[in-house]
């Protein structure tokens, strides 16, 4: 049983090294996919550097142009099932998803979840580094999701998942064509339309030491509009 994180970078030099080695550190042995959108700081040319270290367990998709963090993870799911892994999880290069927690997100689809969630927002999740307007808006916008969408998920933007590849396997990636929190916020949408076991794992999520947030406003407009347009998909 083969398992695949899936990190999109663009512009990531200084954290993507110290993440291949970390991932590549855990006992349990996962496969990692670079999906890099042509980063002009060279972090492409960081992970092929590593290729020859951990060879058949690191790869790399390089993009042309910044095409959004949407559409690289869905490049990287396809990726994944075409080459059989079981278990293909999402996660970001900058160290606010705490690699030690792959192994507890993959035991929670080993133990009944179609698709584990690292939650900050469930009973032991935290979040560190956040000042309080940032962490109102966050809690704000996961409510507005649930009100809006007939959810229960506490943490509805969350970026750090692990998905059984039978879940991918039904949903239809055609009608996913947001980027940003509104991918996020979909793909859990999708995977509950469809009947699959969604688990909350509590995570604590750190905000990012090196490097600048990908966080904009059409970003936000797009979670905040998009919302409405997803309970008409055909996902």
């Amino acid at each position: 049983m083969k398992n695949l994180v899936i990190i999109p970078t663009y512009n990531e030099k200084e954290n993507i090294e110290k993440m291949i080695h970390k991932v590549f550190s855990l006992e349990e042995v996962f496969h990692l996919l670079i999906v890099d959108d042509g980063s002009p700081d060279g972090t492409g040319a960081i992970v092929k550097g590593l290729q020859a270290q951990y060879p058949d367990r690191l790869h790399i998709e390089e993009r042309e142009g910044k095409l959004g963090l949407g559409t690289a993870y869905l490049h990287g799911f396809r990726w994944g099932l075409e080459r059989g892994y079981e278990h293909l999880i999402e996660m970001d290069a900058d160290f606010s998803h705490n690699p030690d927690d792959l192994v507890r997100l993959l035991d929670a689809c080993r133990n009944g979840a179609d698709l584990a969630i690292g939650s900050r927002y469930v009973k032991g999740g935290k979040v560190a580094n956040w000042d309080r307007k940032r962490l109102l808006l966050s809690y704000f916008a996961s409510w507005y999701v649930r009100t809006i969408l007939w959810i229960k998920i506490k943490d509805t933007t969350a970026g750090f998942k692990c998905y059984n590849r039978k879940v991918l396997e039904k949903i239809n990636f055609d009608a996913v064509t947001f980027k940003g929190y509104a991918f996020q916020i979909c793909m859990k949408y999708a995977a509950l339309k469809h009947g699959f076991k969604v688990v909350e794992v509590p995570i604590t999520f750190i905000d990012r030491e090196f490097g600048t947030s990908k966080m904009s406003t059409s970003i936000f407009k797009e979670a905040i509009f998009g919302v409405w347009k997803m309970r008409r998909l055909k996902l």
